[in-house]
């Protein structure tokens, strides 16, 4: 029984464990360090308590996120250089800030969504239950945060849906509700002769092209429109398929946060 109350519990507080750490950038500096640190020296870098980063730190290794040495001296482990730091280029970071900072607050509201059968936007956000987009892009930082988040996303699983199925034939690809271009870019990545339109909402499409998709990139060009309306603007295209709007993250952000319950 204590044991099986011990995993409970590390799963209960992992979540904020993890987002703190991420959020402090304690698994930015051991990599930037090259090799292990004590507890002192990882709370003097980062301007923390040492007492309260102690603690942060023996809570990683109970939760496999760090290693320890002579019981004193912290390291990364594999996956927290791969997922964790900011450098990699699988880095899931911006996802977790995103979790911690917006999706986490609707958890605040999950009895209230259960008694409720309904989403609890206007409880988390001020805004309309009925409105998806209102609650995500909220204000433009709330925007970038999401897009940078959804980015992170595909750069673990991108490759995998886009080669599920041979898409080779199709050349001309339409992305809807492409968001930040993530998937676009693993698209012509795997498939370097496709070109990828991006249709999205006008604010989206353009902090897209100033902050995410290359100029010189020509393979990926964008469409503003409103999603939902997509039907009677296409031009001639050989395959359309949705980015983010109708597919996993939306399914993640509702099963997540109960906007769906």
């Amino acid at each position: 029984d204590l044991s099986k109350g011990s995993k409970a519990f590390r799963i209960v507080s992992g979540f904020d464990v993890m987002f703190t750490a991420c959020e402090l950038g304690v698994f930015d500096l051991l990599l930037e360090s090259e090799q292990p640190l004590s507890s002192d020296a990882i709370a003097d870098r980062l301007g923390t308590s040492a007492s309260g980063m102690e603690r942060l730190l023996d809570a990683c290794v109970g939760l496999k996120l760090l290693g320890v040495e002579m019981k004193t001296f912290y390291r990364n482990t594999e996956l927290s250089n791969l997922y964790l730091t900011k450098s990699s280029p699988k880095s899931q970071y911006h996802n977790l800030m995103y979790y911690s900072k917006t999706v986490y607050l609707c958890w605040h509201y999950l009895t209230d969504a259960v008694r409720d059968g309904k989403n609890q936007y206007e409880r988390a956000f001020g805004v309309s239950s009925k409105d998806l987009f209102g609650a995500l892009y909220r204000s433009e930082e709330e925007m970038i945060k999401f897009m940078y988040g959804l980015n992170a996303i595909w750069s673990v699983c991108g490759r995998d849906v886009i080669a599920a199925f041979d898409l080779s034939p199709f050349t001309v690809i339409y992305d809807l509700g492409g968001c930040a271009g993530g998937l676009a870019q693993e698209c012509i990545s795997l498939y370097p002769n496709s070109t990828v339109t991006i249709y999205d909402l006008p604010k989206v499409v353009q902090v897209a092209k100033e902050r995410f998709v290359p100029p010189e990139e020509h393979r990926i060009t964008f469409h503003e429109g409103k999603l939902g309306s997509f039907c009677v603007s296409l031009p001639s295209v050989t395959l359309g398929g949705w980015g983010w709007g109708g597919g996993v993250t939306e399914q993640l952000w509702a099963a997540q946060s109960m906007l769906n319950c």
